[in-house]
Order: structure tokens, then C-alpha cells, then sequence
């Protein structure tokens, strides 16, 4: 009787617990990635307009915060740069009273008068025609309080016609004229004022006539230029900038330039 040969296979020793625990974070490994697949977002085609409720709000409230910020820096820029650009900073307050005067000259050049002096365009001047001392007068109807006078000069373009000594006379009338203050000057170039401030204990000069005069040019130069010359007085509650407060006829009509 032939004789067989049976093979048994033998079992498979029971895995360690080093090789347990490594199988069981390949099993975690594969399910997180196996999740993180599924909830991973479908993405857009670029060619398909976006709706407006697909619009992130976040995004909307960002570029409304850019244009507020925009918005105000803008407005504070503009009133920044327009004040410096008049200066206007020290007439806060105070307004321009000169169209209340009645104003005259000691000379003047043809086409080089009043009309000149009193323009905003400070391309225009004054120039006198005569021997000095040149004088400019400036006489009100009433008396006024006056806290500060400006005048343009220019040295760049006018260089002898500079005025630079120069003084500023007051009194009921030419009569009575007294200096309240002197100006010395060294190539002047834009607008010049002249403070009252120790004329009296409330900084005003209360006056009828102001006189301003020329009594030396720069490089001794005979004849002057003036380019603007503006009187200003403190601002009255109620009333506005250049109101005319005289209400009799014939002191209205002292008000015309001469």
C-alpha cells in the first residue's frame, strides 16, 4: 500500500503589539484622508460669472472701509491745503473793512493807481510818480477799530520800487497825524503784515485815517510799488463779511473811490 504524505499548514503566529498598533494608525491615516476628500469644496469654473449672493460679505465690508478711509482723508487734505494756500490763519476771526474807506494817493503812474492797489490780482501794483515820501491814505467816515493791516510787496519783480522803511501814521484827520509804527524791511516777497498789537491794551487802533508811507526804497530807488494793501477789523456777532453798516446817504457816498 502506497504511503502519503499529508502537508499541514501551520497558523500564523498572532500578530505583536508593535504591528497592531501600526495597523491601527494606517487604518486612522486613510479614513482622515478619505474625509478631508469628501469635504473638500467643488471648484468653480473660471468661465461662470459669479452671482451677486456668491459675493463674500467680509470682501463687500472691506472696500466700504478703504472708501470711508479714502472719503476722509480727502476732506481733510483739501481744507489743509486751501488754508495754507491763502493763509489765511492769522484773519481767523477778523474781516476786511478797506471797501468802507474812502482811499487816495500821494502820486501815482497813469493805469498805476487806487484801482490797482485795492485788486485781489497781485500782479497789479501801485506806483508812485513823484518825490518821496510816498503816502497812501486810507480815510473812513466814522471811526473804525482796526486789528491788522496787510500789504504785498515784491522784491523778485519790483527790486528798487521795493519799498524799505516804511510807516503807518493815524488821527481823526491829516492834521493830527501820529506814527503808531515803523516797518524796516530787507527784500520783502508776499504778503507783510503789520501788527497792532501794542497800540492799545485791546490790540486795536481806533482811527479815521491811516496814512501809510514810503519813506526809502531798496537800492535808493526813487519811485515805489504796493501790490495789495488790506485793513482788517474784528469780526462783529451778527453781521457779515463785508456788510456795510452805515445807513446815511451822504456818508454812503463818501465810500466811492477817489
Amino acid at each position: 500500500m502506497p504511503f502519503h504524505r499529508i502537508s499541514r499548514r501551520r497558523a500564523p503566529p498572532p500578530p505583536s503589539e508593535s504591528e497592531e498598533d501600526s495597523h491601527a494608525d494606517q487604518e486612522t491615516i486613510s479614513q482622515g484622508d478619505s474625509d478631508n476628500m469628501s469635504a473638500a469644496p467643488t471648484q468653480r469654473d473660471p468661465t461662470t460669472p459669479l452671482e451677486d449672493s456668491d459675493e463674500p460679505e467680509e470682501l463687500e465690508d472691506e472696500e466700504e472701509e478703504e472708501e470711508e478711509e479714502e472719503y476722509d482723508g480727502d476732506v481733510h487734505s483739501a481744507t489743509s491745503t486751501d488754508a495754507a494756500a491763502k493763509g489765511l490763519d492769522s484773519l481767523v476771526g477778523l474781516k476786511e473793512i478797506g471797501n468802507l474807506a474812502s482811499w487816495t494817493v500821494s502820486t501815482a503812474k497813469p493805469g498805476n493807481g487806487v484801482e490797482q492797489l485795492r485788486d485781489e490780482d497781485t500782479t497789479l501794483f501801485w506806483q508812485s510818480d513823484g518825490p518821496q515820501p510816498h503816502h497812501i491814505n486810507i480815510h473812513f467816515a466814522k471811526r473804525v477799530k482796526v486789528k491788522r493791516i496787510r500789504m504785498y510787496l515784491d522784491f523778485e519783480n519790483d527790486e528798487s520800487y521795493t519799498p524799505t522803511k516804511m510807516s503807518v501814521l493815524s488821527g481823526t484827520g491829516f492834521h493830527d497825524l501820529i506814527e503808531v509804527t515803523k516797518l524796516d524791511l530787507e527784500r520783502p516777497t508776499g504778503w507783510i503784515e503789520v501788527r497792532l498789537d501794542d497800540v492799545h491794551e485791546d490790540g486795536e487802533l481806533r482811527t479815521f485815517l491811516i496814512q501809510v508811507a514810503i519813506h526809502a526804497n531798496h537800492q535808493n530807488g526813487k519811485d515805489t510799488h504796493v501790490r495789495g494793501l488790506q485793513i482788517y477789523a474784528a469780526e462783529t456777532p451778527g453781521s457779515a463779511p463785508g456788510e456795510i453798516e452805515y445807513t446815511n446817504i451822504s456818508m454812503l457816498q463818501e465810500l466811492q473811490l477817489r
